[in-house]
């Protein structure tokens, strides 16, 4: 005897039910400060450790440094606060920077938390921002190394919620984000726009307004040999590494040569490396 129809139908949809996937939820937010969006689970995964150095360790960007606190601190006082884009040389401690406001100023006013969002799922933001909306959290949403190649979904989707949409950035969130790049896409592809568009100067504001739409824009250049040095002596003093300066500093330039490069980076892969060479 054949099973009935409506037995049937109730075990497929149990079934599809089982197969198909959770709604987004924001789920426990005790478990940890900081988390990591994870649109294909529709959740945020907790991250019980955040990789970051002191902010009295970041050497040679001082001003960066107190123009990102006090704009956080503002945001954790539910104060008026703008988007942040931390833009310029590689290594200066962009990301490093965020990481370690996030550290200083949660839990001195209040419990900030801190999201990081991959560059790949920045058209799920709308989501993760409908989400956030209704919690009496603050959160932080960052984006490290923001850059695009052609103006595609996540160029587009990035830009409404920013400054446009119905919605609105919702009070109780801030996005900082970090680029190489001071307008987020390549200097050939700008000029190729103006090259080739009926109206040049609309195609290069068009190109342009996704980074106006960040109120806070904070630069990062590339440091000379004292403010390396500097960085060096900080981080050896922090590790209590038992090494005169000359040699310190004669190591640490060895270093930056063989890597053609001077920056905070730099002088922390340096450090990590004398560490372990001085190791018992």
């Amino acid at each position: 005897m054949s099973e009935p129809i409506t037995s049937l139908l109730a075990r497929i949809a149990e079934a599809l039910e089982r197969l198909s996937p959770a709604p987004p939820s924001l789920g426990s937010l005790d478990d940890a400060d900081a988390f990591v969006w994870r649109p294909e689970h529709g959740r945020l995964s907790p991250v019980s450790h955040v990789a970051h150095v002191g902010l009295a360790l970041l050497r040679g960007i001082e001003p960066q440094s107190a123009l990102l606190l006090e704009n956080t601190q503002r945001f954790a006082r539910a104060l008026p606060a703008n988007n942040a884009m931390l833009w310029g040389a590689r290594g200066m401690g962009k990301s490093s920077l965020i990481k370690a406001v996030h550290h200083a100023v949660n839990g001195t006013v209040r419990r900030l938390l801190l999201i990081e969002i991959a560059r790949d799922d920045l058209t799920t933001l709308p989501a993760l921002l409908g989400l956030l909306r209704a919690s009496a959290h603050r959160f932080l949403v960052f984006c490290d190394d923001l850059s695009f190649e052609r103006e595609d979904a996540d160029y587009k989707a990035l830009k409404s919620v920013l400054d446009g949409g119905i919605e609105g950035r919702p009070d109780n969130v801030l996005f900082y984000a970090t680029s190489n790049r001071r307008h987020l896409m390549p200097r050939e592809m700008i000029e190729n726009e103006r090259a080739t568009a009926i109206n040049p100067n609309e195609a290069v504001e068009e190109k342009v307004s996704l980074s106006d739409r960040f109120g806070l824009w904070i630069g990062f250049h590339n440091c000379d040999q004292p403010t390396y040095l500097a960085m060096v002596d900080t981080y050896a003093a922090a590790r209590g590494l038992a090494v005169t300066t000359d040699a310190l500093h004669a190591a640490a330039n060895e270093w930056s040569i063989t890597r053609g490069a001077r920056s905070g980076r730099v002088a922390w892969q340096f450090i990590e490396d004398l560490t372990g060479r001085l190791a018992p």
